[in-house]
């Protein structure tokens, strides 16, 4: 198995231990764990033995990996995981979830079968039903797990089953595919040719009547319309003579029906193209790392006896993502930082590290970030990077220091000595003291002159040779008293001009932190906002693919004559777009506090700091509307 989600075969994400209870695999966990691109995830449910994953096989680009059964046993236990480089994608992985097959009476727990089925929905955002033979009144009555959906799964907390909308279950489940194997009619209507996609509809219609007969006949065909926006259709011809059917996974593809292989070919295009990044709730993309913790989230709440929800679920996993987040993108700063040249070195040098180092933590913080919108795990990142970075400028400062303080002892060795001997205490002393401090300052400055503390250093050396200066002038008889007044001021005040030099070098160092200060500003409103504004369109995309396809519903019942549907239809329309409405408002307001927290966060870390870039978030704030 290769490493960063790239695999060489399947293993068990969710297993279905002896007594009929599911785990997350720690195995398939580790392996999500390492992914930290979005992952765009395809599940395939089905009937047992009916070539599930021959099909996700062929997704994965090879003609083995997924179990094969030859026999009337069901060979897929629980839910197995591929990992794959997305094909089209750049940047994101193709998560393939190859399901255990329903309705095996061996398992004898039909419960079993629906949480199966409620996973893949959960998880993917493409979601395979695999059956065999023909889209009839049959088919549709084995598909009775999605007239189970609402009763398993809540998207809010909080609210009653009759509370959640069939808009609120259509925004976020997957798009739906069925893929009919095996298929041997022709695709008419009447005289009329239709597409796959004509003949799924029609097989949708609903029968007019109020008996309980036509209201079991209607179910699950209303619950593939309310609750999947996108549903596409794929008719396999039978791929090979019965005989080679049992050696599925050994045939060539010159061994396989031309016609079969050109729907295969098809049916991967199709789910490459259009197969979206998985989101959860306010188009938030989900990576490799959150998919696995969701996994985790919806199987304890299986276990515990619950019903999963999908509000509780995001809850759970922000918490989860963003103390991880925290985690992962200091990890990410310090090895940035940790692999920079030796210290000590220019502040402009360490600051460019330092930005590097920052902006990607920032991303890996967003990347894995989930519903951070009180920014309390973003300011504790903030927090934490400019710490250590202080640290850091700490540590060149005393690197520095050390190294100032090495050559000024080199360099100031000779006048040292020969105060010692007290060879400068005699007439003309004082001049000839004058001029070799000045030239070995000029010699420490040359020496010293790319240190950040050298002036500092130097000063702290001038200040301590203060006493030593006045005693050789005090001893030096061959000047006058006035000549000796005007040296002693003179003393005095090179002494305070040092100070002064010393004052603007740590002014030049406070100005650089200042600076990248409002650089991590910046950083961080900059790709918050991007951030925000992939999932504000990432939301305004799923809310316009439900209207339209609401729109498209009513249109159908309207055709059809059912007006009571259609007009509680219409209420689902008007109650969508308010909260559109509501949803544009909500994000304004998130967006200025994201802007309004990080800007507080950078006034806390350096007080006196008030970051100009609160304009620059304004300006792009008004951008995204």
């Amino acid at each position: 198995m290769a490493c960063g989600g790239l695999m060489s075969a399947p293993v068990c994400l969710i297993e279905n231990d002896e007594n009929g209870k599911l785990h997350v695999k720690k195995e398939g966990k580790e392996i999500l764990d390492g992914i930290h691109e979005p992952v765009v995830v395809v599940s395939v449910v089905g009937l047992y033995r009916t070539g599930k994953s021959y099909i996700m096989n062929r997704l994965a680009g090879q003609q083995s990996g997924f179990a094969l059964g030859s026999t009337i046993e069901s060979k897929t236990k629980g839910i197995w995981m591929w990992c794959v480089p997305h094909p089209n994608k750049k940047g994101h992985t193709l998560v393939l979830l190859d399901t255990e097959g329903l309705g095996d009476v061996d398992k004898g727990n039909e419960k079993n079968d629906t949480w199966i089925f409620c996973l893949a929905v959960l998880l993917s955002s493409t979601l395979v039903y695999n059956s065999l033979g023909v889209i009839d009144n049959t088919a549709l009555e084995k598909l009775h797990y999605v007239t189970e959906l609402t009763e398993n799964i809540r998207v809010k907390a909080g609210v009653s089953q009759d509370e959640d909308r069939s808009t609120d279950f259509m925004r976020v489940f997957p798009s739906f595919v069925w893929a009919v194997r095996d298929f041997t009619l022709e695709l008419k209507r009447g005289d009329k040719l239709i597409t796959s996609d004509e003949y799924l509809e029609g097989s949708l219609k609903l029968k007019p009547g109020s008996s309980s007969q036509t209201e079991q006949y209607n179910l699950p065909r209303r619950c593939l319309r309310q609750f999947f926006a996108v549903r596409k259709c794929f008719v396999f011809p039978r791929p090979a003579s019965t005989q080679n059917m049992r050696r599925m996974e050994k045939l060539t593809e010159k061994e396989l029906d031309s016609e079969f292989l050109e729907q295969a070919k098809t049916f991967c295009c199709y789910i490459y193209n259009n197969a979206e990044p998985k989101t959860v709730t306010g188009g938030k993309t989900v990576t490799g790392t959150a998919l696995g913790n969701l996994a985790e989230v919806y199987v304890e709440a299986i276990r515990s006896g619950k019903v999963p929800c999908l509000e509780n679920a995001v809850v759970s996993l922000a918490k989860i993502q963003n103390v991880r987040a925290v985690e992962e993108a200091m990890q990410s700063y310090m090895i940035e930082m940790l692999n920079m040249p030796q210290l000590p070195m220019r502040p402009e040098e360490l600051s460019d590290i330092h930005k590097i180092a920052e902006k990607k933590a920032t991303e890996v913080f967003i990347t894995m970030s989930f519903n951070d919108n009180d920014q309390m795990y973003h300011q504790e990142l903030m927090g934490k990077i400019h710490n250590e970075y202080q640290d850091m400028c700490q540590q060149n400062h005393e690197a520095s220091r050390s190294q100032c303080e090495e050559v000024l002892l080199v360099v100031f060795d000779k006048l040292e000595k020969t105060i010692s001997d007290g060879s400068y205490l005699k007439p003309g002393g004082y001049q000839q003291y004058r001029d070799t401090l000045t030239q070995l300052t000029s010699d420490y400055r040359a020496k010293t002159h790319s240190q950040i503390m050298s002036e500092e250093v130097l000063s702290k050396y001038l200040r301590a040779k203060e006493e030593a200066g006045k005693m050789i002038l005090q001893a030096d008889q061959s000047l006058s008293a006035v000549e000796q007044e005007k040296e002693a001021q003179r003393l005095k005040n090179e002494i305070l001009e040092q100070q002064k030099r010393s004052i603007e070098e740590q002014n030049q160092l406070q100005e650089q932190a200042f600076k990248d200060m409002q650089r991590t500003h910046d950083e961080h409103v900059n790709q918050l906002i991007r951030q925000m504004e992939k999932e504000h369109e990432r939301m305004k995309r799923d809310n316009e693919r439900v209207l339209d396809a609401k729109l498209k519903e009513q249109g159908a019942l309207l055709h059809q004559g059912f007006q009571q549907d259609a007009s509680r239809m219409q209420r689902e329309i008007e109650s969508l777009k308010a909260d559109m409405n509501k949803q544009e408002t909500s994000q304004r307001s998130t967006l200025s506090k994201v802007v309004d927290g990080i800007g507080t966060a950078a006034s806390f870390l350096l007080p006196g700091f008030i970051p100009k870039a609160v304009g620059l978030g304004m300006s792009w704030l008004s951008k995204l509307f």
